[in-house]
């Protein structure tokens, strides 16, 4: 009998469908049925010996709320009859129905019940909790999961072990990840935590990966991927990173019109074991970033959603550095300049923050000069190897990218059919923060309001080094020997200023937007254990983000 080995994950939802995502013990028909009397069903497919499914259902009626179960060959295996959660449901949202957006980034899976949490408690386990114990109150309509979803090269005490004991830790790369199977035990080790699947299963979801899903500072440059393409074991693990965040998380990101018109689905689908499709598909992105899409749009009503690849679609090569390479940067401006006035918000998901602190920008773009040679051979030698200890690669370290985005939202945020925000939503830096930024004098800036809302961790460390090192560079004083980077590497200075309006805050932590109309709301929570030793979200801020 198949059992359910994870999920189900609540993925795409709009007015009328559903898509559902579950892994099973073995080849068998995945169901869910929802107690409206709507349902859908599929085959479930095969990659490394791994059955999946993603269950699309039609013809849910726009405004309302409906239970589900999950079916597996006929047998429900969710809900589990044990549980001590309400029943999952899905909620399709109605014309009028504000949109509530919850984002953040950067998870460690919490510890198993009972054993001491060393980085604090969990922002999702307790935004789980909140939902769990009023199911009829607020919730978000959708978690937008900003990277850093697992941590392919920083694994637990239990995953070690486990790796330990399947291959032994002496070879590269030791007790990181190495192939698809290992990356599997990272999603269960996280999605199997009780809390964080039943709140994915009631919660829908939009992912995007960063650099932890594959390795820290994957990608930062030309000097650093010849370096790691020259180890033994960097093939395995990056082509096995891809597959199982194809698997895991973007298949869910598309909704069922797009699945079924995409071809590698249908390729995978149409054959009893996908693995050789999707490891093909895997390499040709390697070898060719520029032929693959991880990027997407969302739709929320009048509220239009981004999600930008910022990690696999850069070009790296130092006279011409580029977050997204040409074909990515178009499909941007396409899709937030298409139809002006269809929209009344504008979000841009990257998982890495556009305006940083002034200190931190600056070192970033002074180190972008360095490295592509502006002071000579030396200093270009000295720039990459601070570039890979101090992870300057950001949006700053990509000078043209910077301002090109920067041009972008200026004119998405313009003239008679402008949005009322344009806001770019981040994590990655494990603090929270919003700026603003303002245009020179004699520039016409654009009418609508724009932010920087950076949110991070969700659930991971946040050492004191981070804490006091983005204070400084949020201060004046870190301003100031900003300005002495930009005089020793001569670069052009950004198009636009900017100024921090609220934070920096540290903690575990999720942001939360509320949009409707043309009104805008924001929160942000903090995940704190309180005296009677319960963790609970308390909210740190909240205030009104519109004109």
């Amino acid at each position: 009998m198949a059992e359910l080995r994870l999920g189900p994950l609540l993925r795409y939802v709009d007015g009328s469908s559903a898509t559902f995502w579950v892994e099973a013990s073995r080849p068998c028909t995945a169901e869910v049925r929802c107690a409206d009397g709507t349902r859908g069903e599929a085959p479930t497919f095969q990659v490394a010996g791994h059955h999946y499914a993603l269950v699309p259902v039609s013809g849910l009626t726009p405004g309302t709320t409906s239970a589900y179960e999950v079916l597996l060959d006929g047998t429900t295996v969710w809900p589990p009859p044990d549980s001590p959660f309400p029943p999952s449901v899905v909620r399709t949202p109605g014309a009028e129905d504000p949109v509530r957006i919850a984002f953040g980034s950067c998870r460690w899976a919490a510890p198993p019940a009972g054993e001491k949490d060393p980085v604090g408690p969990d922002a999702l386990d307790t935004l789980a909790a909140r939902i769990a114990g009023a199911p009829d109150g607020e919730r978000p309509d959708v978690l937008l999961l900003l990277g850093d979803q697992v941590y392919a090269d920083e694994v637990s005490d239990a995953t070690r072990a486990w790796i330990a004991a399947r291959r032994g830790l002496a070879d590269p790369p030791g007790h990181q990840v190495a192939d698809y199977e290992e990356y599997t035990r990272l999603y269960y080790e996280s999605w199997l935590d009780p809390e964080i699947r039943w709140l994915l299963s009631t919660v829908p979801s939009c992912m995007i990966f960063d650099d932890h899903d594959v390795i820290d500072d994957w990608n930062t440059s030309t000097a650093w991927l010849a370096d790691m393409r020259a180890t033994v074991w960097w093939r395995e693990r990056l082509l096995s990173g891809l597959m199982s965040y194809w698997v895991h998380q973007h298949l869910g990101n598309l909704s069922p019109r797009e699945l079924a018109d995409d071809p590698l689905y249908a390729a995978v689908r149409e054959t009893p074991d996908g693995t050789d499709v999707l490891r093909a598909f895997a390499a040709q992105s390697d070898a060719d970033p520029s032929s693959v899409r991880w990027s997407y749009r969302r739709d929320f009503g009048r509220v239009r959603v981004l999600m930008v690849d910022t990690r696999a679609a850069r070009v790296l090569d130092e006279k011409n550095r580029a977050m997204l390479d040409p074909g990515e940067a178009q499909w941007l401006r396409d899709q937030a300049l298409d139809r002006p006035g269809s929209y009344d918000h504008l979000l841009i998901g990257t998982s890495l923050p556009w305006l940083l602190p002034h200190l931190v920008h600056d070192a970033e773009a002074w180190n972008a000069a360095l490295c592509r040679g502006d002071r000579g051979e030396r200093w270009a030698r000295f720039g990459e190897k601070l570039r890979r200890r101090a992870d300057l690669e950001h949006w700053a370290a990509f000078p043209a990218s910077f301002d090109a985005l920067a041009d972008l939202i200026a004119e998405a945020g313009s003239g008679p059919g402008a949005p009322a925000t344009v806001a770019v939503l981040s994590g990655d830096v494990h603090h929270a923060y919003v700026a603003e930024p303002t245009w020179p004098e004699g520039v016409p800036g654009p009418d609508a309001r724009v932010l920087q809302l950076t949110c991070s961790p969700v659930h991971n460390s946040i050492p004191l080094s981070i804490r006091l090192g983005f204070r400084f560079g949020w201060s004046a004083v870190g301003r100031a020997l900003g300005h002495r980077f930009a005089w020793h590497g001569d670069y052009a200075r950004p198009p636009l200023d900017w100024r921090r309006t609220g934070g920096p805050w540290f903690g575990n932590q999720v942001m939360t937007l509320t949009l409707q109309g043309r009104s805008a709301g924001l929160r942000l929570e903090q995940a704190r254990v309180e005296k009677d030793g319960v963790a609970r979200l308390r909210t740190v801020t909240e205030y009104t983000l519109s004109p």
